[in-house]
């Protein structure tokens, strides 16, 4: 009966909002009439979470970011409203495949890596929590960029998610604001006022996040921008036609494309302009709310939570206290006050270059008033710790990664390392005058989409074992445990795994031609491509087993898939060579006669969540090998525990809380510590020495320089080898020999089958705290005083 009135309320919107029957619809059609009809059954739900927060005054909170990869959203909300198996029968009654309607939706471009993904994850943990929250951002036209691969090489088009309309969102044509850009400051008595000679709109857009079993939504508001004047039918009539239609065309740039490239000028400008558009019409949006609601700006930090995702939205700080200070008349110290109570900032970076800084020029020509009050906010600081020695400023530049510590009550890092280590290296001297304000709240991901969703094999396996409990309550993955000596259990267990790496490695064949075998480890490394993520001595181990597979064909070796996916940024040279080298490793090993059938090497275009969802349930062996130090956290280093592959890592972000977790014997650890890692920079020639002091590491870069790999221009990636042979500052020469001897026992652990399928299980069973919904609860109690409000039944 359920499937019935599903499946009429399906062709209802295929007759009436598609203008279709169903012999004429096509597979697009079917998708966005689902997509339609599971959205109804969101809208009840997210209205009522709307009443409920408002009848009881409660506290908001608002999640800042420029990122959110929320994916596709179509499997995600029949998962969380408990209707896939309806959906799939009332598809069948017209004979549509539930999975080809799934996978024909795009998948939203709106974020690069971890940072985004977090953002989505918590979007739906603080709804599946029942916590009133927004998730403030922008509406991406292009997104990052879809990547391709031409001879080796990244190109970069545009991401084309939204070509159709996105139905899951509504737009709010009443909510719009209009953000002002550059201009000049006057004093009109003791006020300054502002007046921006150019402006854009910032036009809303609402998708709605469901939580699990549909008990609470929240929304996802992304900003578009549009032009303050549509058309200059003047220059129009004048034949100035491409004139005429600047504005829309200046206005959409600032919406169109996710991470410019800011190595210009004029990118550097446009990146700033995206980050105070989305930012300042946030607070707008958020002080709009809260004066419906209260008349009292002093009760602000006891009712608005403002989560600053990255130095992105840094400048909301300064244009929180503009507006409360210029446009409301407050006392400036009662002002930055207020704004600190409101604010708090999760810092993702110990990388200098990542703590974004801004030319005083730029943020003065671009924002006078802002340039102006962070001059202040500085003098402020200044005068409450006298004896400090950090500046919001420094050789002509605003620093944002200290502005956001100054302007938050709360700073937090993401994993127990990143953490205290930003109290000892890029917020030293902030942290001893604000013994308090760091905190640490370690990353975390959805279960509801990166095992009940991603991995429905597993996920049934468990929940017949111990129920289902445990989507919304991960720890009681723990109950597992028990049935490590469940020879039964553990066959099914493995099962999952080898069907989930079938149906890989059928995908593979259809769309890349690349034959794998399922019997073989499935070694992945996906997340963005970056030095300090060392694909490179993954592609070099990779080299180095190569020969020695040529050296002793006839040997016992363990058969290995190495996978890799990840995007680098346009700009990032090196980090596109080293796509270049694995690409062209690839086609040497792929066609080699001796050596294809134990070794290949696979690296699918374009990743995003989709493909995450595809090789994560199908992979083996985590890479997760970042220098010590430098990542974060990680949450993909999560997402693979969870799906029951052990960890290859370096003591690294939450790797170090992921081994101890699971166990020392069920992760493979190499490498040198972040301490050590300092200590062995401080020697010169470290790099000359690791590769002296181990053959395989140098007869490797050698097939690299001989140009094995580029023969039709054997010098292609001297800077590669010459990186490594040199500064390498990211230690990949140095780390190379024990990452080598991890491997090698990465290969006998996995030639044991049984041995391997209980690290894997333990994996599974000993990572549930590694969900955001704990994490959330962290960010509820230790900064936001913010609390659930979601009616139970």
């Amino acid at each position: 009966m359920a499937a019935n009135g599903f499946a009429k309320d399906i062709a209802r919107h295929l007759t009436y909002s598609m203008g279709k029957d169903p012999e004429h619809a096509q597979v697009t059609d079917w998708r966005i009439a689902l997509s339609l009809t599971i959205r109804d059954r969101i809208v009840d739900p997210w209205f009522a979470s709307t009443r409920a927060t408002y009848a009881g005054h409660h506290k908001r909170v608002y999640y800042l970011s420029m990122e959110f990869l929320i994916g596709r959203l179509l499997e995600d909300a029949a998962v969380n409203l408990g209707l896939m198996d309806t959906a799939a029968a009332a598809l069948e009654t017209y004979g549509i495949a539930l999975s080809d309607v799934l996978s024909d939706e795009p998948d939203a471009a709106l974020g690069n890596g971890g940072l985004g993904r977090l953002a989505a994850c918590f979007l739906e943990s603080l709804s599946t929590l029942g916590v009133p929250a927004y998730g403030y951002g922008i509406r991406y036209e292009h997104g990052l960029f879809q990547q391709s691969f031409v001879n080796g090489q990244q190109k970069e088009a545009p991401e084309d998610w939204l070509q159709q309309d996105h139905v899951w969102e509504f737009e709010r044509a009443e909510s719009t604001y209009e953000i002002g850009f550059g201009g000049s400051v006057a004093t009109q008595g003791a006020r300054s006022v502002w007046t921006p000679d150019e402006a854009v709109i910032a036009q809303a857009h609402d998708t709605p996040i469901v939580g699990w079993q549909g008990r609470w939504a929240n929304t996802l508001r992304l900003w578009e921008a549009k032009p303050t004047k549509l058309f200059d039918l003047d220059r129009f009539n004048a034949g100035d036609y491409y004139g005429a239609a600047e504005p829309e065309a200046w206005a959409r740039t600032i919406s169109r494309v996710l991470y410019p490239d800011d190595t210009t000028d004029e990118g550097k400008r446009l990146r700033l302009k995206q980050e105070f558009f989305f930012t300042a019409a946030s607070l707008r949006d958020i002080l709009r709310r809260f004066d419906f609601e209260f008349d009292d700006l002093s009760l602000l930090p006891s009712k608005v939570a403002i989560q600053l995702n990255d130095t992105h939205p840094a400048i909301a700080g300064p244009e929180l206290v503009r507006i409360l200070h210029d446009e409301k008349g407050m006392d400036f110290t009662d002002a930055m006050n207020i704004a600190q109570g409101c604010l708090s900032y999760t810092n993702h970076t110990l990388l200098p270059e990542a703590l974004e800084r801004w030319s005083e020029g730029l943020m003065g020509d671009l924002l006078p008033r802002h340039m102006q009050i962070i001059e202040r906010i500085d003098d402020v600081h200044h005068k409450a710790n006298p004896n400090r020695t950090v500046t919001l400023r420094e050789d002509g530049h605003v620093k944002m990664g200290e502005l956001a510590f100054v302007m938050a009550h709360k700073v937090n890092g993401v994993s127990a390392l990143h953490t205290g280590l930003m109290k000892e290296t890029v917020f030293k001297d902030l942290n001893a005058m604000h013994p308090s304000r760091i905190v640490n709240e370690t990353n975390g991901v959805t279960p509801r989409r990166w095992v009940l969703g991603a991995n429905p094999r597993l996920s049934a396996l468990i929940s017949e074992t111990i129920g289902t409990d445990w989507v919304d309550d991960l720890e009681q993955l723990q109950k597992l445990e028990s049935h490590v000596d469940d020879a039964a259990f553990m066959e099914a267990y493995g099962q999952a795994k080898r069907d989930n790496k079938a149906e890989l490695s059928n995908w593979f064949a259809e769309t890349h031609g690349v034959a794998l075998d399922p019997e073989a480890m499935f070694d992945v490394q996906i997340k963005r491509i970056h030095e300090y993520k060392r694909q490179h001595l993954n592609i070099l181990e990779t080299i180095a087993l190569w020969q020695e597979i040529r050296d002793n064909p006839n040997a016992d070796w363990t058969p290995r898939v190495k996978i890799f996916a990840g995007k680098a940024a346009p700009g990032y040279v090196f980090a596109k060579q080293i796509i270049h080298l694995i690409n062209s490793v690839a086609s040497v090993l792929n066609a080699d006669p001796v050596t294809s059938k134990v070794l290949k090497v696979a690296y699918p275009e374009n990743y995003n969540v989709t493909l995450a969802e595809w090789l994560i349930p199908a992979s083996d062996l985590s890479e997760q090998i970042s220098t010590a130090g430098k990542e974060a956290s990680g949450t993909g280093n999560m997402k693979f525990a969870l799906n029951g592959a052990p960890t290859m890592g370096t003591l690294d972000g939450a790797n170090v809380e992921i081994r101890e977790h699971v166990g020392a014997d069920n992760f493979f650890l190499f490498g040198m510590t972040a301490a050590e890692v300092v200590a062995r920079r401080e020697v010169h020639d470290h790099a000359a020495r690791a590769i002296a002091a181990d053959p395989r590491l140098k007869r490797a870069l050698d097939e690299i320089a001989a140009g094995t790999f580029s023969p039709d221009q054997p010098d292609r990636f001297h800077a590669i080898t010459e990186n490594l042979s040199g500064a390498d500052y990211f230690l990949v020469s140095s780390d190379f020999t024990d990452y080598w001897r991890a491997q090698r026992e990465a290969d006998v652990a996995f030639a044991d089958r049984a041995r391997w399928g209980r690290m894997a299980l333990l994996n599974t069973a000993r990572s549930g705290w590694f969900s955001s919904d704990r994490t959330i609860r962290g960010y509820m109690a230790d900064i936001w005083d913010a609390r659930s409000v979601r009616t139970e039944g």
